[in-house]
């Protein structure tokens, strides 16, 4: 005879048994029994029309605590509606098959507009995120963040259930049952393939390691071909790109027609969200990584590996290479080029525009010297400090709002292969590579010169981007080029990727309170709270930054790996987007651009730089505040052609404060008082 002990520990474990719902047959009964539609019940789950078509035939169950909220509703519903009573659905309610599929869904070419909610039906509350565009094909949005319970997050709190327990049902689910993706970004290109975000417990229930162990592994960042994820995601028949099974990892099979099968993988214990571009967001929980990403992939692009990668994929996605193009003889549509693009095939470069180890260079034995436009990293000799300087007490940082993006505004630049020239006549409207000796014109020694990045006076004959000789003629100097390499197809090729990345710069930042309609004072005073205000923004806004900086140095990305030789092609020359010119244009132009500004504010003000750091100016100031010496008309209104505070690409914001002592101690051992100011960035990034 069983005791009272054993008793009581078999009742409390029938009590602590998860709540047994009804048959799924009868779920969907009392569903249309009470009238409520799979969406409404989904969106009062806070979960998918799918998940609940998938609990109402079988496929799958809900978990806690949705599962005890389910159980309640249908407890509540089947007491207002027995068995034995029930209304025949037609009457009461849509019949659920008046859905549309979920096949159906992703098969739907044109965006149909959202249905109008029933009366009575909860609204959502406004957010401050920008919502995907209304797309049935991805009702879910472009990504979600996989936890180790199946729970997947994605945007505006939807909670996906995930039933998969290998990564090859992973992602079968994804392309078939969740509703992920984005709409491609321009008419002839591609849709943004889904993004499923790993947690590390994720990662581990799906049979790959916590993190990447081992002394190969750690180096080549992917997991080795003999472990067995990737022997079972080749046994499937799917396939993994050439960087492998790593960080950042894409698995598709080919397109059948227009049909993509592409899913992205992100694993966050193995470092895919580096901590300069995604401040925090590893370390938050998965609904918040999933909002960070989200507001991501919706004002930018889904990221498809670091913020570089994601910043050229963008170049890409808005000026595709192809378009269809109707062959006149036999009228069919066939892939063209798309004009305005960079095309299909990759481009080398001029010599002088290539890296030394390039095979242009090597090959064939040049020697001219290369182009070398960088950004600024100047500090003005103590010797050339006035007194008057030395006595002001504080030294202030400005730093210009991604000044990269806003010289990518309206930038003329070469899409045609390079044609050489000797002593051509200099037009500042040809983009190109220009020698010339500028060595003789004499500029005050105490603004950096604007014709090299570390601010010296140039020695003799050098190479020039089209941008930084056209200053010289705006300085009042003749222009004589010994030879050029330039460019005859011309275009805007940075315009939609500039605008893209400007209005997601400028809406999160409104989204931190930082505003177009701010004084000079309160934008400041915003400036100095709105990583508080919002920290999942403030790292959207890290990120934006870093994709602008990582996409631009990435069009000269360098060989990588201690067994590369000079001379030899590496990986990245094979993109058409390995434009190092192109990159010379926008550091060119942003350096003039810089220059100018430290031009006009010694005209208005008598004041000069202590040091220049790629966008970031010291100042010495009598305050603390860059509103105790920048140009204000008597009206109250920032003076145009200096710096400007605000939230526009282009213009100011504080970026430090220090004492002057400070900074000329610095200057004093060599050292450049920018480097030293908080947050400041000095290099536009090659790799990653």
């Amino acid at each position: 005879m069983a005791s009272e002990e054993e008793l009581f520990a078999s009742v409390d474990a029938l009590l602590n048994e998860e709540p047994h719902l009804p048959p799924p047959a009868e779920r969907a009964r009392l569903r249309e029994a009470a009238g409520i539609t799979q969406a409404r019940l989904a969106t009062a789950l806070k979960t998918t029309t799918q998940s609940v078509k998938n609990w109402e035939n079988g496929r799958s169950e809900p978990k806690s605590p949705r599962l005890d909220a389910y159980q309640r509703l249908l407890n509540g519903w089947a007491a207002k509606y027995p068995a034995h009573g029930a209304a025949p659905a037609a009457a009461t309610a849509p019949a659920a098959s008046s859905e549309p599929a979920a096949s159906e869904v992703e098969t739907a070419d044109v965006p149909q507009a959202p249905p109008v909610p029933a009366a009575g039906a909860a609204r959502p509350a406004a957010k401050k995120a920008a919502q995907p565009a209304a797309d049935p094909r991805f009702p879910h949005g472009p990504l979600a963040v996989l936890d180790g319970d199946g729970s997947a997050y994605g945007m505006d709190g939807i909670v996906l259930d995930c039933p998969a327990t290998t990564v090859v049902e992973l992602v079968e689910w994804t392309l078939r049952e969740s509703g992920l993706g984005a709409a491609k970004l321009n008419r002839y290109g591609k849709d943004s393939d889904p993004l499923i975000v790993l947690t590390a417990a994720a990662a581990v229930k799906l049979g790959l390691p916590e993190r990447l162990e081992g002394h190969e592994q750690r180096r080549s960042l992917r997991l080795p071909a003999d472990h067995p994820v990737v022997k079972q995601v080749a046994k499937a028949k799917w396939q993994l790109t050439q960087r492998g099974f790593g960080p950042w990892a894409r698995i598709y099979r080919k397109a059948q027609g227009r049909e993509r099968q592409c899913v992205q993988l992100a694993l966050l214990s193995w470092d895919a969200l580096d901590e300069r571009s995604w401040p925090g967001v590893a370390d938050m929980e998965a609904a918040d990584i999933a909002r960070v990403l989200g507001v991501y992939a919706t004002r930018v692009i889904t990221p498809r590996g670091s913020t570089a990668v994601s910043g050229l994929e963008l170049m890409t996605a808005l000026r595709p290479p192809t378009k269809a193009v109707q062959d006149p003889q036999s009228g069919n549509w066939v892939s063209g080029h798309n004009a305005g693009s960079l095309g299909t095939e990759p481009m080398d470069p001029a010599p002088p525009e290539a890296t030394p180890e390039h095979p242009v260079v090597v090959n064939s034995g040049y020697s001219g010297g290369f182009l070398n436009e960088e950004a600024y990293q100047w500090v003005r000799p103590v010797d050339l400090l006035s007194d008057e300087e030395c006595t002001l007490p504080f030294a202030v940082g400005l730093d210009l709002n991604t000044a990269f993006l806003a010289a990518a505004a309206r930038l003329t630049v070469g899409l045609s292969a390079p044609d050489h020239f000797h002593a051509p006549k200099f037009n500042p409207k040809i983009p190109g590579s220009w020698l010339a000796d500028l060595s003789p014109i004499e500029l005050d020694p105490r603004l950096p010169s604007p014709f090299t990045p570390d601010g010296s006076r140039p020695t003799g004959p050098a190479w020039y981007q089209t941008h930084t000789l056209a200053y010289t003629q705006e300085l009042g100097h003749d222009v004589h080029p010994i030879e050029a390499y330039l460019r005859r197809e011309t275009g805007a090729y940075l315009d939609p990727w500039h605008d893209r990345l400007k209005s997601a710069y400028v809406d999160t930042l409104a989204d931190l309170g930082v505003t177009k309609d701010l004084s000079d004072s309160e934008f400041l005073a915003a400036m100095e709270q709105h990583k508080q205000v919002d920290p999942a923004m403030a790292a959207v806004l890290a990120a934006i930054k870093a994709t602008v900086k990582g996409g631009v140095g990435k069009l000269r990305e360098r060989p990588q790996g201690k067994s590369y030789k000079e001379g030899e092609r590496w990986p990245a020359l094979e993109r058409p987007t390995w434009r190092p010119d192109i990159r010379a244009a926008v550091i060119s132009k942003a350096r003039v651009n810089m220059h100018r500004k430290l031009r006009n504010m010694a005209t208005m003000t008598g004041l000069f730089p202590l040091a220049v750091l790629s966008d970031c100016v010291v100042y010495p100031s009598p305050g603390d505040s860059p509103l105790d010496f920048l140009p204000y008309a008597a009206s109250g209104k920032p003076q145009p052609g200096g710096f400007r505070l605000g939230p526009t690409p282009g213009l100011a914001k504080l970026e430090g404060v220090q004492t002057m002592l400070w900074a000329v101690d610095l200057m004093e051992k060599g050292l450049n008082p920018a480097r030293h100011i908080k947050g400041g960035d000095a290099v536009l990034d090659e790799g990653e």
